[in-house]
């Protein structure tokens, strides 16, 4: 039975699709099926993965026009990855669905149709706490955030746990905190290290083991289209979110025991 994951941050440059694009491309590497469904309308995600984004049938398509989501996906270089590319078109969504009923529901209602059997759906959420995240947040199962160890890393995060608790409220009650990942961490600075003890005190066993530490390898695999993992697999970028999946599936694991 797949599990669907929002990653979502409203706060910009903390690693939310970088964190999307090298979990869903780690599930990948590992033989797991896997769907990365980009519903930012930057479509980072989308170009990350080496597909172009002026594409005739996106995200957009299939929420707002009703496409058939299966005939939206592509492949990837990665055999069990598969993409919903977003487009651009994609930023005028959430004004055309304002007047529509049960618009929240939209993603919900289309992941119901894949015809694919995926173990996990990954969606990029974009930068921001409108219908395209509420949409992606009454759709998953959980929602993973990415921080970022500077100095406002917490700035931001309380409109997000409050946005979680509406959702949970009023559209998804089952919806639950996959967990929190550090991003951008230095072990060189106290700073770093000081917002890991915060965000642990925080969310104790929510938080991951794992972090992310800044790489310029990882900063450069966006532009040449590749998840770190097929850009330069011996990079620290790369091993760290080899070790973030595999804690990651490791605590999946024990949630389903």
């Amino acid at each position: 039975m797949k599990k669907i994951i929002a990653i979502a941050n409203q706060k910009g440059g903390v690693g939310k699709t970088t964190t999307a694009v090298n979990l869903a491309a780690g599930l990948g590497v590992s033989e797991i099926s896997t769907l990365l469904i980009d519903m930012d309308p930057q479509a980072n995600a989308t170009q990350g993965c080496g597909i172009e984004y002026n594409r005739d049938k996106t995200t957009y398509e299939v929420i707002i026009n009703d496409t058939d989501i299966d005939s939206a996906l592509v492949d990837t270089e990665i055999p069990y990855l598969k993409l919903l590319p977003s487009s651009p078109r994609l930023v005028g969504a959430e004004i055309e669905m304002v007047p529509e009923i049960s618009r929240e529901h939209f993603l919900k209602e289309k992941l119901k149709e894949l015809q694919t059997d995926f173990d996990y759906i990954i969606i990029d959420c974009p930068p921001s706490l409108g219908l395209l995240t509420v949409n992606s947040l009454t759709a998953a199962d959980s929602v993973l955030i990415p921080i970022q160890c500077e100095y406002y890393a917490m700035e931001g995060l309380g409109q997000l746990l409050n946005t979680v608790r509406l959702v949970q409220k009023n559209l998804n009650k089952d919806l639950q905190i996959e967990g929190v990942l550090l991003t951008m961490f230095d072990t060189r600075l106290r700073l770093s290290n000081e917002v890991a003890e915060e965000l642990s005190e925080h969310f104790q066993d929510k938080l991951y083991d794992s972090k992310i530490r800044r790489n310029v390898r990882l900063g450069e695999s966006p532009s040449h289209g590749k998840p770190i993992i097929l850009y330069d697999a011996s990079s620290i970028g790369a091993q760290d979110y080899m070790d973030f999946v595999g804690e990651f599936l490791e605590n999946d694991k024990q949630k389903k025991e």
